[in-house]
C-alpha cells in the first residue's frame, strides 16, 4: 500500500520568502575584483623599463602601507594633442611656403611670357606701320623696299647705321654689303651672332639719288628727323642695355646736333637712358685699314663688353695690337 506524503508543497511567494534571506546573506560576503590605481598603474609601468638591477624591491607591507611617490611617466610624455599642434603647424607653414614659392615661379614665368609675348606683338604692329610708312614722298617712289631691321627681338645690344645703301635696298635687310660682312666680324670677335643682336638704321629707306647719279648718299637732316621716330619706338620695345652709333652720321641722326668724331668717338653718350657708345662705321675701316684704326674700334668694343658684364678673354683684348705690344 502506498503512503501518500503528509506536507503540502509551497507557493511561489513562500519560496521567495524562504530563499531571498540567504541569497542576500551570499552578496555580502561576494568581494568585488580589485581596481587598480593611476598611481600603481604608473609604478608598475616604471618598473618594466626599469633594468632587473634597479629595480626597487618592496615587500607586501611596505606596498600596501608607505607606496612609493613617482613622478607620473604619464605626465612626463610630451602632449599629443602638442604634438600634433606642432606638426600641423610645421606642415602647414612648409607647405604654405612651398605653395607660394610655386606660384610665385609660376606667376613670375607666366607673367614674363606675357610680357614677352605682349612685346612681341606690339613690334609686329610697330613692324608693318614701318613697311608700309608714306611719309617721305621722294623715298618711297624710289625705294625697293623698307629695311626695318634684323635681330634678337629683345637684344641687349643695338648696333645704327646711318641708312640702307643699294644691296640693303633689295634684299631688305641692313648691312649685307662689304661694311656689313666686315660688321658681322666684328659682332663675332664680340662672341655675339647677327641673331644674338639688333641691327638698324636711323632711315628705313634708301636715300634717293639724283637722276644720273650712282652710290650712295648721306640722308638729309629732315629726312633723319622724319624717320627717327620709328627707331625710338624700336628701342623702346627691344630695350637693349647698350645702344652702338655706327658712324658721324648715326650720331647726329640720334642726338639731333652735329658733332665731330674726334669728340665723340670711345665715349659714353647717352639716348633716352640707354648707354650710347659712338664709333667709326665699318665703311671708314674698309677705307682705313690700318691696324691703328681697327684697334681704336676694337677699344670701344671691348668698352661695350664691360658695359654688358660680358667676359672677355686675354686673347680678345689683344685683338689688333702692334706686335710686342
Amino acid at each position: 500500500m502506498e503512503t501518500e506524503n503528509s506536507s503540502s508543497p509551497l507557493s511561489f511567494e513562500e519560496a521567495l520568502a524562504t530563499s531571498l534571506p540567504v541569497l542576500q546573506g551570499m552578496k555580502k560576503n561576494l568581494r568585488g575584483a580589485p581596481k587598480a590605481s593611476r598611481s600603481s598603474l604608473e609604478r608598475l609601468l616604471v618598473a618594466q623599463q626599469l633594468p632587473e638591477s634597479k629595480k626597487p624591491e618592496l615587500s607586501t607591507q611596505q606596498s600596501a602601507n608607505h607606496p612609493t611617490t613617482m613622478p607620473s611617466p604619464i605626465s612626463q610624455l610630451p602632449s599629443p594633442i602638442s604634438q600634433d599642434n606642432s606638426l600641423s603647424a610645421t606642415t602647414d607653414n612648409s607647405l604654405s611656403a612651398t605653395t607660394d614659392n610655386s606660384l610665385s615661379a609660376t606667376t613670375d614665368n607666366s607673367l614674363s611670357a606675357t610680357t614677352d609675348n605682349s612685346r612681341i606683338a606690339k613690334l609686329e604692329v610697330l613692324k608693318h606701320n614701318i613697311l608700309t610708312c608714306t611719309r617721305c614722298p621722294n623715298l618711297v617712289a624710289s625705294r625697293t623696299q623698307v629695311v626695318y631691321g634684323v635681330g634678337n627681338p629683345f637684344a641687349e645690344l643695338l648696333f645704327v647705321g646711318e641708312a640702307p645703301g643699294e644691296e640693303e635696298d633689295l634684299r631688305g635687310e641692313p648691312f649685307i654689303g662689304r661694311a656689313g660682312q666686315l660688321l658681322t666680324k666684328i659682332i663675332n670677335a664680340m662672341e655675339y651672332t647677327r641673331d644674338d643682336i639688333f641691327i638698324a638704321n636711323i632711315l628705313k629707306c634708301r636715300p634717293d639719288m639724283p637722276a644720273g647719279e650712282s652710290g650712295n648718299r648721306k640722308p638729309k637732316p629732315a629726312e633723319m628727323a622724319t624717320c627717327l621716330p620709328w627707331l625710338t619706338q624700336q628701342i623702346d620695345l627691344i630695350k637693349p642695355k647698350v645702344i652702338v652709333a655706327l658712324g658721324l652720321t648715326a650720331v647726329e641722326g640720334l642726338l639731333g646736333e652735329p658733332r665731330t668724331m674726334r669728340d665723340v668717338r670711345g665715349k659714353w653718350l647717352d639716348y633716352h637712358g640707354v648707354p650710347l657708345m659712338p664709333t667709326y662705321h665699318p665703311a671708314y675701316l674698309l677705307r682705313n685699314q690700318t691696324l691703328a684704326e681697327k684697334r681704336k674700334v676694337w677699344e670701344d668694343m671691348l668698352l661695350v663688353l664691360e658695359k654688358l658684364g660680358r667676359p672677355i678673354s686675354a686673347k680678345q683684348r689683344g685683338y689688333f695690337l702692334e706686335k710686342g705690344t
